[in-house]
């Protein structure tokens, strides 16, 4: 079976798996599904009870929540629908504004943060089975007692484990992660119900649902509004690459209508479960516990303990798959389509979290303040430049197939949009050291913010005149209007 490069695409900007995507399986339930897998994981539990460190309420923190997450759908759905209307993933979609080359630029930039993330959430999915394994054979205890690169040998075999079982995700791509997302969401929601109903009967079902928190340093209203910062900045990196999943919708309704129900329903009822269950611990347990897996292993249970800390770690595994893997798959892709496909895109990342050994990163404050926080203060630039471009910019108007030729309207020169380069580099540096720099401490839960609203307005003053951007919108409404003028696109594969 061979693969028909479409007349006019180049073998260095072109692969099947970069291509406009032709079967449009992912409907209402697995997108919906997929934000459950994102949701429902170690941190989106520990995330709302979090934001009490701020110096909140209940109340507070709750809209807070409301208010963020309402704003997360709005954003959600301007990736959605672009990924669904021109059926590209997001590095690919990143060439209308940087260009066809330069799109590597934002695509890597986005490849890395993953990365990294891939391999400390494979890590932190290896705990589960580590006290899995400890429950059942005590005698493996002598395994956590060395150290290699800074990991035992159970620690090790655990986290290989966590990082294979990723791996057979690859055997049929996305439609494979899709029946992956399908159950492994609704499956936390179960083990959480459970968990709600424990917890609750043996506090007496009585609680106060005020956590402790922390003191407001620069007033209620400043921590306010950093909590609702904080939990679009949560989302912040689905937010540039939620077309790799939308472009296999069948309609923007279906986008639409999962984002809602998956983003704000799901995510204020999880964050309200997670909140109800560590306030819970205290009555039950004297102490609050921040760790479902380990109150499910205070649980004196062999078999609730096997099941919640195996459902944990599928939901580790599930936010991997959807934000830390699909994304450098197709980033790697995309810097060398004709060697480089999907899969070896996704076994490439894999291999580098591997090399990394993500537990020294995340043990380190310095690589995850500095290293993690600088780079994710920059995915707020690249959020802006590309949305403005397409929404304001063009109104939606793309040339599909210019996507994929060496010489076209979003070839500008030699690949590279100058004008996307500089308003990322006049946004990225204000949102870097409002990020990074303690002095403007006050304004870190804001540089996503601060990088996403700076680069669209330079980005718009800076190219809106530009007669090429004006030509190109010209001839894809044109083309819109006369959809049988581009049938390249419907190319599949030949016997």
């Amino acid at each position: 079976m061979s693969h028909v490069i479409p007349p006019g695409a180049s073998r260095r900007l072109y692969n099947e798996d970069l291509a406009p995507a032709e079967h449009r399986t992912w409907g209402f339930y697995s997108l919906f599904a997929m934000w459950m897998s994102d949701i429902h994981s170690l941190g989106g539990y520990t995330f709302a009870a979090g934001l009490f460190a701020l110096g909140l309420g209940a109340w507070q923190v709750f809209l807070a929540l409301v208010t963020g997450i309402v704003i997360v759908f709005v954003l959600m759905n301007f990736s959605g629908y672009a990924g669904q209307k021109t059926g590209v993933p997001y590095p690919v979609l990143a060439r209308v504004s940087f260009g066809t080359f330069g799109a590597n630029l934002p695509a890597l930039l986005r490849a890395l943060v993953a990365i990294a993330w891939y391999g400390i959430q494979t890590w932190l999915a290896s705990r589960a089975v580590i006290i899995i394994a400890l429950k059942i054979w005590p005698e493996l205890q002598g395994l956590t007692e060395n150290n290699f690169l800074g990991e035992s040998t159970l620690g090790w075999l655990a986290f290989l484990l966590m990082w294979s079982l990723q791996l057979l995700l690859l055997r049929n791509g996305m439609e494979t992660i899709r029946r992956f997302q399908d159950w492994a969401g609704p499956a936390v929601w179960a083990v959480m119900g459970l968990l709600v109903v424990y917890i609750l009967v043996n506090a007496g079902w009585n609680l106060s649902l005020d956590l402790p928190g922390g003191n407001a340093e620069w007033g209620v209203t400043h921590a306010f509004f950093a909590a609702v910062a904080l939990t679009v900045t949560y989302f912040s990196t689905l937010m540039l690459n939620f077309c790799d999943f939308s472009r296999f919708a069948p309609s923007r309704r279906a986008v639409r209508t999962a984002n809602l129900w998956g983003l704000p329903v799901n995510f204020i009822a999880f964050s309200v479960v997670s909140v109800v269950v560590t306030a819970g611990t205290f009555k039950v347990y004297g102490e609050y516990i921040y760790d479902p897996v380990e109150i499910v292993g205070r649980i004196d249970s062999i078999w609730a303990l096997l099941l919640g800390a195996v459902t944990f770690a599928v939901a580790t595994l599930g936010i991997n798959v959807v934000a830390n893997f699909v994304s450098p798959a197709y980033d790697l892709a995309n810097v060398w389509p004709a060697r480089i496909d999907f899969r070896r895109g996704g076994l490439m990342a894999a291999l580098i979290a591997l090399v990394i050994t993500p537990w020294n990163l995340f043990n380190s404050p310095v690589v995850i303040n500095l290293f993690l926080g600088g780079l994710g203060a920059l995915l707020g630039p690249l959020f802006g430049i590309i949305m403005v471009d397409y929404y304001v910019l063009r109104r939606q108007h793309v040339l599909v197939r210019d996507l994929f030729r060496e010489q076209g309207y979003y070839t500008y020169t030699g690949g590279w949009n100058r004008k996307a380069v500089i308003s990322f580099l006049v946004s990225a540096i204000p949102a870097v050291l409002f990020a990074l720099l303690p002095l403007l401490g006050a304004f870190s839960a804001f540089s996503w913010f601060i990088g996403a609203i700076v680069a669209a307005v330079v980005h718009y003053f800076i190219s809106r005149h530009d007669t090429s951007l004006a030509e190109s919108i010209t001839a894809a409404a044109a083309e819109e209007a006369d959809p049988g003028g581009a049938p390249w696109t419907q190319v599949r594969q030949s016997r």
